[in-house]
């Protein structure tokens, strides 16, 4: 193939071309060709991104047909009281916000049209992530009493039907739809490193190096081991190092030169940069520990391609860390406490929320505290309320790494927390909880019991990365950064430090500012904002009037 970068001319052209082929990618395409435009999505990798490594939960309320299957009657003003608490300030307006309420139920029937299968099954026990049985849950901190004090309770975790972790099931449904829509060409092994811009300063197209789709082995060989990395990055880190590098040396080796014009729009989905270590130690050095959650092309590159051309960032420093300990649901009604033996937060808070908190309050040091009853009722449901892939961490967890003591004292010598300190805060805990009075942090009733009865055991919650699993079986903390290009909440395109709009250019997904750039309160925010931005992005660059 000759260098097209140096003639000046364009491999393809289309309306819109999209960077990145997973969840905010997908959406994005596949509005703009129902809006009418043509659309080319380029992907560094096989497609699929950091959605088809999750586990499919979308945060979605308002009264979906699945929360209404399952007896429950939400609206999009409780939704709206509840996660207006939960975002924070300054990431979204409450226009926006209200917006992304109203249309919540709308984009789930939306993906259900496009193939993905969704039930209101709804799990009876409180979980990071449903078994197989369920698909439907509370999946943030909604029964939290100060969270209902707000905004009426519901669950709004919709977990895409499938089995095991089901990333794949919601990707492929709509990586299906997406191919198959005759208006959308996918291109694969295709790496992104410029954007290129007219006279005028506006997008019209990209740049980089693509495998060809006439290498018959290097590009399906390329494709096969990074989506073996979607889930190796996770579970086998030293491996999938090991891939990472054999790819990115297939990608060098046979890669071209490639160019596509954009008449109406580019559109960044390329993910966030927890895998770009540099970067992450510059913006919050306290999460370098942590084990990456996503995929190699989460390196960072869609947001420099904005900052490239002027886009402003922001909240970059924001992201988020989380070890769950729960299930089994028993251990809810555990004490995590700090090295004074002070109560952190409360225990029924949605992990990702835990975990910023442990990181702003106890510096990432986190020990939660049981005594025998409760241990004894967690064993037991070890077997019925755990997934395939909890049981990994939560069996090392609970019959491995946990330590025990006969007293509070001599444990709080064993984990490094202060005596006095844990004695006193247990103490205030048992004797509330014993009294029937309400817990000051807000815990779920149910859970708010006495931990009295000795021996005691402490579990480590704090953050680690992978090798505090093969050496203590502790909990690795998985993260996932949330900050990134600053987008106008009425179109999706990037904005400049001045507050003015790169004509041409849209961002969406982990790559943008949006619902969970200030903390990932529950579980299927992240693929939810995908939703909501990419579609916004694929609309308004479709409808762009092109100047003549």
């Amino acid at each position: 193939m000759a260098d097209n970068q140096a003639n000046g001319k364009w491999d393809a052209e289309v309306d819109v071309v999209v960077v990145g082929f997973g969840g905010a990618g997908a959406c994005a395409a596949l509005e703009a060709a129902q809006k009418g435009a043509s659309v080319l999505v380029l992907d560094a990798m096989h497609g699929g991104g950091a959605t088809a490594a999750s586990g499919a939960i979308i945060y979605a309320g308002g009264g979906t047909p699945y929360q209404k299957a399952a007896g429950f009657d939400d609206t999009p003003e409780e939704m709206y009281k509840y996660l207006k608490v939960e975002i924070g300030e300054g990431v979204m307006s409450d226009k926006t916000l209200r917006r992304f309420c109203e249309g919540s139920a709308a984009d789930i029937q939306w993906l259900a049209e496009a193939g993905v299968p969704f039930e209101g099954s709804l799990c009876p026990f409180k979980t990071s992530y449903p078994t197989d049985d369920y698909y439907l849950y509370y999946s943030g901190s909604e029964n939290n009493e100060l969270n209902k004090a707000v905004a009426k309770a519901a669950p709004r975790g919709h977990r895409a039907k499938g089995a095991g972790i089901s990333g794949l099931t919601l990707f492929h449904s709509m990586e299906k739809t997406v191919r198959n829509n005759k208006s959308i060409q996918v291109r694969c092994q295709s790496r992104i490193t410029k954007l290129v811009q007219g006279p005028d300063g506006k997008v019209i197209g990209v740049e980089g190096r693509s495998i060809p789709p006439s290498s018959f082995i290097l590009r399906p060989l390329h494709g096969g081991m990074t989506w073996a990395n979607a889930k190796l990055s996770t579970y086998m880190p030293p491996i999938a190092s090991l891939l990472n590098l054999i790819t990115s040396g297939i990608m060098a080796l046979r890669a071209r030169p490639y160019r596509a014009k954009a008449r109406q729009g580019v559109i960044l989905c390329a993910g966030g940069f927890i895998f770009n270590k540099k970067r992450v130690a510059e913006c919050n050095a306290d999460y370098s520990k942590c084990l990456p959650l996503g995929t190699y092309a989460d390196d960072g590159s869609g947001i420099a391609l904005g900052e490239s051309v002027g886009g402003a960032t922001s909240r970059m420093d924001k992201m988020s860390a989380w070890g769950f300990y729960v299930p089994p649901e028993a251990l809810m009604q555990g004490v995590l406490v700090d090295r004074q033996g002070k109560r952190i937060c409360s225990e029924d808070l949605y992990g990702g929320k835990q975990g910023a908190i442990i990181v702003s309050k106890a510096g990432g040091f986190a020990k939660l505290i049981i005594d025998s009853k409760t241990y004894a009722e967690a064993k037991v449901h070890l077997k019925d309320q755990l997934a395939t892939f909890q049981k990994l961490t939560q069996i090392p967890m609970l019959r491995l790494s946990r330590r025990r003591a006969g007293s509070l004292a001599e444990l709080a010598k064993k984990i490094g927390v202060d005596p006095a300190g844990l004695e006193a805060t247990m103490k205030e805990y048992n004797d509330r909880a014993r009294a029937g009075q309400p817990d000051t942090l807000g815990k779920y009733p149910k859970r708010f019991v006495p931990q009295e009865t000795p021996p005691f055991y402490a579990l480590d919650c704090g953050l680690r990365g992978f090798a505090a699993f093969l050496t203590t079986f502790g909990i690795p903390t998985a993260a996932i950064t949330l900050g990134g290009l600053v987008v106008d909440e009425d179109t999706g395109e990037v904005k400049r430090a001045d507050g003015s709009r790169i004509e041409g250019l849209y961002a969406a997904g982990r790559n943008a500012i949006g619902l969970c750039s200030n903390n990932y309160f529950a579980s299927g925010s992240s693929i939810a904002d995908c939703i909501f931005a990419g579609r916004r992005a694929g609309a308004h660059a479709a409808a762009r009037q092109v100047k003549k």
